[in-house]
Formats: structure tokens, sequence, C-alpha cells
């Protein structure tokens, strides 16, 4: 966005200096007078518009071509608007002239002109840069729709190492390790690999960038290489996509389908990234991978699908409904992360759904204080109709269950 501005603002600055300097000099003599005295004989005699007024506009309507010219992401349609500007720039000048005041619009009519092809110079050099960019580093890591933008310059990327604020999506099979114990080689091979390519798939058409997709997992990036404000929010959504896309594959198995059913974790932070011309890949380096990573593989702990980190529920806690879970220890024993469960995003959760999450709140900070007797309350009162299954709900009720029989008995003894 910087760059775009900076040349939106160079070439502005040239233009205006063109066409000021074109009208001082008397360039425009030649059309400008014979239109003048047509105009004068339609409406009588006129003033001509005040030097400081004429020379104001050419700039403003350099700089105002110029950027949406760059920064527009339908380019095509620039073109009419070019010509709309020149026939409001004629229809102003014949407006005034009824005022009796004379406005010439050739100088402003080159500055839109030439705005518009320094833009398009602009793109077509950018563009060519970019090319290469996109198609050697980030062909099968982007959707085809974000290497347009990214070759268009709506996405911009200057290949130089930088820092980025991003959210790390990590998925992999639920039950991979137990197939590894139970089926053959080839069976657990062809399961991961379906599950790699869709997962991969659904991540790119999300518009997060594909850093890894192998036996290990899937590993995606939302925030680069494009910035986005609402990063964690696309990846908590991406989270539910997946995890809804495979528990549809498993319901529609009839037991078949032992692959089906995805974990996955979110993870947000600072991300360092640099292109690497020897390997012609992106080098990534943050903390955030790590962690997702973790959040992933814990999922099948504590029995959920989706666990994300402070730094994620943080900057998404507006738009999803989501339940602490418990801490997950860092690199040393003073680290210490606060995993949640995103349950549904805030405009489709229903009030039900609301009052049994704000019980499972109150029941970890009731457990968390060592009031066993009221969490267990509580966390009664987060049960779902139909006695749903919720591991997270049941693995803290059988923690609670012996503390508060003994909490029962104490008094009797």
């Amino acid at each position: 966005m910087k760059r775009s501005l900076l040349f939106a603002l160079i070439i502005a600055a040239a233009v205006a200096a063109v066409a000021s300097i074109s009208h001082a000099t008397g360039w425009f003599a030649g059309l400008e007078l014979p239109l003048k005295n047509w105009m004068v004989k339609l409406t009588g005699p006129a003033r001509d518009l005040s030097s400081i007024w004429q020379y104001s506009v050419i700039p403003l309507l350099g700089f105002a071509t110029a950027w949406i010219t760059i920064t527009s992401a339908r380019r095509h349609r620039i073109a009419v608007l070019v010509l709309a500007a020149i026939l409001e720039l004629v229809t102003l000048a014949w407006v005034l002239l009824l005022y009796h005041i004379f406005f010439t619009p050739l100088p402003c009519i080159l500055a839109v002109v030439l705005s518009y092809g320094g833009g398009l110079a602009y793109l077509a050099i950018a563009g060519r840069k970019r090319a290469g960019i996109s198609l050697s580093l980030f062909n099968g890591k982007l959707s085809p729709a974000q290497i347009s933008r990214l070759r268009s310059g709506e996405v911009e990327f200057d290949g130089g190492a930088r820092a980025f604020e991003t959210s790390v999506v990590v998925c992999d099979l639920a039950n991979k390790y137990d197939l590894a114990d139970t089926d053959e080689p080839g069976v657990v091979a062809k399961a991961s690999e379906k599950f790699t390519a869709r997962a991969a798939e659904l991540l790119r058409e999300a518009g997060a960038y594909l850093h890894a997709a192998d036996g290990e997992g899937v590993v995606a990036v939302f925030g680069f290489p494009g910035a986005l404000n609402d990063h964690a929010e696309k990846a908590v959504r991406a989270a539910f996509d997946l995890a809804r896309a495979f528990a549809e594959n498993s319901s529609s198995s009839n037991g078949q389908n032992a692959a089906a059913g995805a974990h996955v974790g979110v993870s947000s932070g600072s991300m360092l990234t640099a292109p690497t011309e020897e390997k012609q890949d992106i080098f990534v380096l943050g903390e955030p991978i790590e962690l997702a990573r973790r959040f992933c593989v814990a999922n099948r702990f504590y029995g959920s699908r989706i666990l994300i980190g402070p730094r994620t529920f943080e900057l998404a806690n507006n738009a999803i409904v989501a339940r602490p879970i418990d801490f997950l220890s860092g690199v040393n024993a003073q680290e210490r992360h606060e995993i949640y469960e995103p349950l549904a995003f805030t405009a489709d959760a229903p009030s039900e759904l609301v009052a049994r999450r704000d019980s499972f709140w109150n029941g970890v900070v009731l457990y968390r204080e060592q009031r066993w007797a009221e969490a267990y309350s509580e966390f009664q009162k987060a049960r779902g109709p139909n006695h749903e299954e919720d591991a997270p709900l049941n693995l803290y009720l059988r923690r609670l269950e012996p503390l508060t029989l003994h909490l029962m008995e104490s008094p009797a003894q």
C-alpha cells in the first residue's frame, strides 16, 4: 500500500508538471483560443478562471486517476471512468461559461490521460517483477485467485525479508496414530495422502498460504503474503470448515472411512518470512507454527476438534463463541498458554449454546479455584441436550467426581 501511494504521488507530480508547463507556455493555444472564441460567441464575454484554481485541480486529478488505476481490482473498467472524467471536465467548463467564467479543460484532460497511462505503466513493470515471484515461490501454495492478485499488485510482495502478523492453522488426521497401529502401511499412507490433499485444497481456497502438506499434517498461514487485519477470524473460520468437511466425510462413510475426522490447532503471532533464492522457496520462522502444532496434537487428549491459542482468542473474541479448556506449558516452566475451544461464530450461535458456554466457563474458573462442588454443579449445567457427546466436559466431570465424592464422605468421617 505504501509503495502504491508513493508511485501514485510521483506520477501525479510528474503529470502535473507536464500539464501545467504545457498550459503556461501556450502549447494548448492552438486548441484553446478557437475553443474559447466559439464558446464566447454562444454565451457572451467571459473572464479566465484564476490560475490558482486552474493549476490546483491538475495535481488532484492526476493523483486520483493514478491511485484508482494502481489500486483498483477491476482495472478494465478504469478506462470507462477516465472517459467519464473527461466528459465531466468538458461539462464543468460549459457550466462555468454560463456564469461567464472560462475554464480550459485541456490541461486537466491531459493530466487524467497521462496519469492513467502512468498507472498502467507502473502496473506493467511491477507485474513483470511479480510474475516470476508468484510462479516460482507461490505456485501450488496459493490459490489461483490469490496468485492473480499477487501478480496484479492488489497483494503487495516485494520479495524481501519481512515480519508479518499471522494466524497459523495446523490440521491432521484425528486418528492417525490409531490407524498406524491397526492398519497396513499402504492403507495409512493412502488415507493420509487423501486427507492432506483435501485439507490443503480447503485452506488454499480460504485464502491461506500453504506452508507444508505432508505426513505430519497440513500447515497454512493466514496474513501472508498479503497482510490481513482479520487473519485470526479467517483462520478460525477455516478451522470450522475443515472440521465440518471431514465430519461430513465420516458421517457419510457408514463407518468404512477410518481416516475421517480432523484435529485443528490455530495460533497467532509474528512470523518472519524471506524467499530463498537457491531453493526457490519461502523461509518461514515463528513460534505460531510450533504452538499450532501442539494445539493440534492436544485435541487428542481433550477430545476436542479445534483448539486455539490466547492471541487468536484475543483477536477473534468478538466474532466467535469459545470456551477455555486448559493451560499448555511453553518452552520453559514459567511460560503457559491458555487454550480455547471455539464452538461457533457469534452470528450463528443459539442462545442455548452461549448459556452452556457460560456455565462451562464458570466451571473452569471454579475448578481452578479448587471449589470442587460448585464447579461440578456448573459443569452439569453445561451438558448439551439429549446427552450429546462433549469430550472436554466429560474430562472435567471425571476429574471432579472423586473430588466431590470425597467432599461428601468427609463430613461423615
